[in-house]
């Protein structure tokens, strides 16, 4: 194929962890960021509508630039300049996957620009960005939509992450509930302990077996399914109400988790709902689909 001027890149949201899950378990929901990225002759110029305005840095240290930059350096072809454009509707720091997508859009408008087929490089895209993440589920679930289950190798192996991709079972409706304060993931993963003991690993690898089950065929299992023993309890400080909403949700029989590192939950009802005596103060609840798509590209 050619190589175009210009791209257009939309790329979901996520939610990792899903309870049990963690760094291997991914639901791209359909909230998006679209970036338009065009060859120039020379420089960086950036532009930043929506989440992150006047917030993020608008040159090479841009996320998006970033993983631009690291992809090229895998499939060559770098043009001598761009001009970007981000229009941002995932929230920031809110454990939506807004890091993964911003390093997924990069990633795929690099190889679109340097006429590469996207079918053919898609694991390169996902080395990069889950490189950079340091774990595959939000970058996996935003490259390829769907429901994810993402597991790393260890050693000199030139494919380190990995991932699966399967439908989610048509009867789960997501209701994100956004958190207006921010978490960062270094720190909620500094609260983690360096070992867990054996029952509780034992009782949080079956529930990671049974989400796969739940997420794709039986959704009626989604409450235990969504039991964890191995991260969120350790993380509640950082989340004490994002923690007493997932505990909420849950004592009305709502499937909830903490999406990713949070604050923000993730509400897995059957119908897009919520018990109207459910005190939201400090969040907003948001039904969001399942996107099934992940990330797409338009050639200018």
């Amino acid at each position: 194929m050619g190589r175009p001027s210009e791209v257009r890149v939309r790329v979901p949201g996520s939610s990792a962890n899903l309870g049990p899950g963690f760094d291997s378990l991914g639901l791209a929901l359909g909230l998006h960021d679209d970036v338009e990225v065009s060859v120039a002759a020379e420089g960086i110029e950036v532009e930043v509508v929506g989440e992150g305005a006047g917030r993020v840095p608008c040159d090479e240290a841009h996320l998006v630039v970033r993983a631009m930059r690291a992809a090229w350096v895998v499939v060559g072809d770098a043009p001598p300049g761009i001009r970007m454009r981000c229009r941002n509707a995932i929230p920031h720091s809110r454990g939506l996957g807004s890091s993964a997508a911003a390093a997924v859009a990069g990633a795929v408008a690099a190889v679109a620009l340097s006429g590469r087929d996207l079918e053919l490089e898609r694991d390169t895209i996902l080395q990069v960005t889950a490189g950079m993440e340091g774990h595959a589920d939000n970058a996996a679930a935003s490259l390829f939509g769907g429901f994810v289950v993402a597991w790393e190798t260890a050693g000199n192996m030139s494919e380190r992450f990995h991932a699966v991709r399967r439908d989610a079972h048509p009867g789960i409706h997501p209701v994100a509930l956004v958190a207006g304060t921010e978490s960062m993931t270094s720190t909620t993963r500094g609260l983690l302990p360096e070992g867990v003991p054996l029952r509780d690993a034992a009782f949080t690898g079956s529930r990671s077996a049974l989400a796969v089950l739940a997420f794709t065929e039986r959704p009626d299992l989604l409450l235990p399914a969504t039991e964890d023993r191995l991260h969120q309890g350790y993380r509640r400080p950082a989340y004490p109400e994002s923690a007493s909403l997932m505990d909420a949700l849950r004592s009305r029989g709502i499937p909830a988790a903490i999406s990713g590192a949070g604050p923000s939950v993730l509400a897995l009802t059957a119908d897009g709902t919520l018990p109207d005596d459910l005190d939201l103060h400090g969040f907003t609840a948001v039904a969001l689909p399942v996107d099934s798509d992940g990330a797409r590209v338009e050639m200018g």
